[in-house]
């Protein structure tokens, strides 16, 4: 496999026709773009990474239509990840995250008892810090209330409301994305993300539960 040398000068243009023809016809005529500047850079980004973050996969771009209102067949983004990181090309760029974007109810209660602890919920809030000092922002969906039964005057009631948990940093399309210097980007932010990412992994852990 070639090493990463940049997303291909069509990757930004397909996702904008995509946006704008989610069908199999526009797929099918176009996926050899797909093939060649989308999805073959972003494995070899993957494989570029691995000696670092671990061996990584390349996202399907069928979207799971079973339960869904919207039946569009394809993902407008191309998604890459070597857990807990994660990258992705879009029509609007490219994004760079690292951390937990949902977590099982299982998770979820490691997740609340540990930030409920002083000492560890006040860990968990100077690495968020830290991460914003280095340009992240944090992310994740939350409740829009509190979970049952929280003070809330706690304080750290903003940690408590989140259902996942990460930090990210995103570009809009640039020449950077079609050189190397992209894959300079995402392994910053992967650096940057991973105090964040430890104490996940520390204090949540993978989900128990048997997958459906």
């Amino acid at each position: 496999m070639s090493a990463f040398a940049g997303f291909g000068d069509g990757a930004v243009e397909f996702y904008d026709g995509l946006l704008a023809d989610n069908s199999r016809a526009y797929w099918t005529d176009q996926r050899e773009v797909y093939e060649t500047d989308v999805r073959g850079p972003m494995t070899a980004l993957l494989a570029d990474l691995e000696p670092e973050f671990g061996a990584g996969k390349v996202f399907r771009p069928y979207r799971d239509v079973r339960f869904a209102a919207d039946k569009t067949p394809y993902k407008t983004h191309c998604g890459g990840f070597a857990e807990p990181f994660y990258v992705e090309v879009s029509a609007d760029g490219m994004l760079a995250a690292g951390g937990y974007y949902h977590m099982a109810p299982d998770q979820l209660t490691r997740y609340r008892e540990s930030v409920d602890d002083e000492r560890r919920g006040e860990d968990l809030r100077a690495r968020l810090d830290t991460a914003r000092a280095a340009g992240l922002t944090v992310d994740g969906q939350t409740l829009t209330t509190r979970p049952r039964g929280t003070d809330p005057g706690h304080p750290r009631l903003d940690l408590l409301r989140h259902k996942g948990l990460y930090v990210s940093r995103s570009w809009p399309p640039d020449d950077v994305l079609h050189g190397p210097r992209a894959r300079d980007r995402v392994r910053t932010v992967w650096r940057a993300s991973r105090p964040v990412t430890e104490w996940l992994d520390d204090h949540v852990g993978p989900s128990e539960l048997p997958r459906r």
